[in-house]
């Protein structure tokens, strides 16, 4: 049977060779990479799909519907490793991969998937890859959103890009949530997670110590969620509103090394307020009521994808520099995030919170 390029033609219902998924390894990013999960196994679903993953992703693989396994292999960002690549491509070549889907646009990431021999090697031109791909896919640039242009690369070469993608997807076990909140001494009832952190310093609103000081006052149980880098903020914002106990309102801190107690927590909270970041994407997929707060990213590009989030954008003044997509504000003063109030946040949660409990 011929097996050659079935991604980029029609499925062929018989071809149960695996196919490997190199995905951006940003948190967020790799979240939103399910959606290509998603996309394959509809298309052939007979054909196993793992992902490569870094140490930091790799909790995610486990909530990952349709995903067989994930590998995990660290190389590192500012340099080629060409002992790690070399290494990673008698892995896949061990693996017998029939299909790679190259997702990244740059030329290291198609390195081990041509070392390894695997036959389809799928992807858009980006990065001088001759030799590295052999199926090109053209026309990335009229795809603005990131999901268009990963999910595009799981349907045949050239066809229409269909009115809405599947959403990205995590699913937790509820015992494993039960487990969780008793382990960390948490009550059963609703809380709201915080997510203050962000890769660049103008995506994060500023006012979650009064956010969580207002939740408190309405007798909410506030959760602090992120990594280590945000332990200074969870202490200023644990400050503000006051710790928690079990079972009553106030403020716990919940970051932490380990990814897997994140999603976790974003799985057993009743409403999540984020900035635009990994956390807050976790969160959507979950299926978790989910309030991104936007200022100098498009929401247009980058909201959380579910049918229970909500944007929260200033729309008090119009600034000719919003979206520029910039880690650093150089123009107004971060206003497009100054701008809106701690009030304004917490009434919408509230009112989100009230929805979801009729619900």
């Amino acid at each position: 049977m011929n097996h050659d390029s079935q991604l980029s033609g029609y499925a062929d219902q018989d071809d149960t060779r695996p196919i490997l998924i190199i995905p951006y390894m940003w948190i967020g990013d790799f979240v939103r990479n399910h959606t290509v999960v998603r996309v394959l196994k509809e298309r052939c679903p007979n054909r196993p799909v793992d992902l490569l993953t870094t140490s930091l992703c790799a909790p995610l693989v486990d909530y990952m519907p349709g995903v067989r396994q994930g590998i995990v292999w660290d190389l590192p960002r500012s340099r080629l490793a060409v002992g790690r690549q070399l290494g990673l491509a008698k892995l896949l070549r061990e693996r017998n991969y029939g299909t790679a889907l190259v997702l990244p646009r740059t030329w290291k990431a198609a390195i081990a998937p041509a070392l390894a021999g695997i036959p389809e090697r799928v992807g858009f031109v980006g990065e001088f890859r001759f030799g590295l791909l052999n199926h090109w896919r053209w026309g990335e640039k009229k795809l603005p959103r990131f999901i268009d242009k990963n999910a595009a690369l799981a349907q045949p070469d050239g066809a229409p890009l269909p009115p809405e993608w599947p959403v990205p997807q995590l699913r937790v076990p509820a015992e494993e949530i039960v487990r969780w909140r008793q382990a960390s001494g948490l009550s059963a009832g609703a809380a709201v997670a915080l997510a203050p952190g962000s890769v660049g310093v103008s995506k994060r609103w500023t006012y979650y110590p009064e956010a969580a000081r207002l939740l408190v006052e309405r007798g909410l149980e506030v959760w602090v969620v992120g990594g280590p880098a945000e332990k200074g903020l969870a202490q200023e914002i644990v400050a503000a509103g006051g710790p928690g106990t079990a079972g009553g309102p106030g403020v716990r801190d919940l970051t932490g090394n380990d990814l897997r107690n994140g999603v976790l927590a974003m799985a057993a909270a009743g409403v999540a307020i984020s900035n635009d970041s990994g956390l807050m994407h976790i969160a959507a997929a979950l299926g978790t009521p989910t309030m991104g707060i936007f200022g100098p990213t498009s929401p247009y590009l980058w909201a959380p994808l579910n049918g229970l989030a909500a944007t929260v954008v200033q729309d008090k003044s119009v600034l000719s520099c919003q979206p520029c997509q910039s880690t650093i504000c150089k123009m107004n003063d971060h206003r497009c995030m100054r701008d809106i109030a701690a009030s304004e946040v917490v009434g919408i949660a509230e009112r989100v919170l009230g929805e979801a409990g009729k619900r």
